[in-house]
């Protein structure tokens, strides 16, 4: 029965049984399959994988385990040059793109706030996201670890918080997207793009008070949902400062 001494770093932890993480464990195994497979019933699921070492060696998730082996698991790189090893992930998206399960509506809102494309349907099923992910090159965003598993998807993250602005925090965070934000681009009601639109063309569509004291307006070129800078604008302002230095 092959012997194999695990050890898995940072965030990685976060999928282990407390008695596990930060240490070094062994497990048994009746047949020696691929590393993904061990790595994903131990816990970590294949997307939040960036380096695997074996015995100081690197390999990719095809690798088969052997007796011995000693087995060393690391998370995507934020600033540690790995190019000269075996790195899991794909190349960096040109344009950070998400698509988001069923229990993110809310994060949702607040990427869009961001400028961030993101897709989100509360009827979703867990085919569809894993299509669109792959078919747009979107990273899957979720609070469902066994969906991260799937073998066809190759990006993904798990969201670790609960509550939705702590859950955009560490989004914004773990995949440094600090330097990509455009607030105010679009729309979070539909994810469609927002432009300027002049007063007159939208003005009997708003309340009276919007009416009298405001005068810069924008529409969403899809729902024609309008936004002007009311006191949630400066609320959304104050986050953006937040996140941009580093908040979360």
């Amino acid at each position: 029965m092959p012997r194999v001494t695990f050890r898995f770093y940072r965030e990685l932890n976060d999928f282990l049984p407390r008695h596990l993480r930060q240490r070094e464990f062994e497990r048994d195994f009746l047949l020696a399959g691929s590393i993904k497979d061990a790595i994903e019933n131990i816990g970590a699921p294949h997307t939040e994988v960036d380096l695997i070492l074996v015995n100081g060696r690197s390999v990719d998730f095809d690798y088969l385990l052997r007796d011995g082996d000693r087995v060393s698991v690391y998370p995507v790189f934020e600033s540690l040059d790995i190019s000269t090893v075996t790195r899991l992930r794909p190349h960096p998206l040109r344009e950070t793109r998400f698509v988001l399960d069923c229990h993110l509506g809310r994060l949702a809102r607040y990427l869009r706030m961001l400028g961030f494309d993101s897709l989100f349907r509360s009827d979703y099923a867990d085919e569809t996201l894993l299509q669109v992910s792959v078919a747009q090159r979107r990273i899957l965003l979720t609070r469902d670890i066994g969906l991260l598993k799937r073998r066809q998807l190759e990006r993904g993250y798990f969201v670790r918080a609960t509550k939705p602005r702590e859950q955009l925090g560490e989004v914004i965070e773990r995949l440094q997207l600090q330097g990509c934000l455009r607030p105010f681009t679009r729309c979070i009601a539909c994810n469609g793009s927002i432009a300027a639109v002049p007063k007159q063309d939208i003005a009997d569509l708003l309340p009276e008070n919007t009416r009298r004291y405001f005068d810069e307006f924008f529409q969403c070129r899809d729902c024609l949902r309008i936004y002007w800078k009311g006191s949630h604008y400066e609320r959304m302002s104050l986050l953006v400062r937040e996140l941009r230095a580093g908040y979360g």
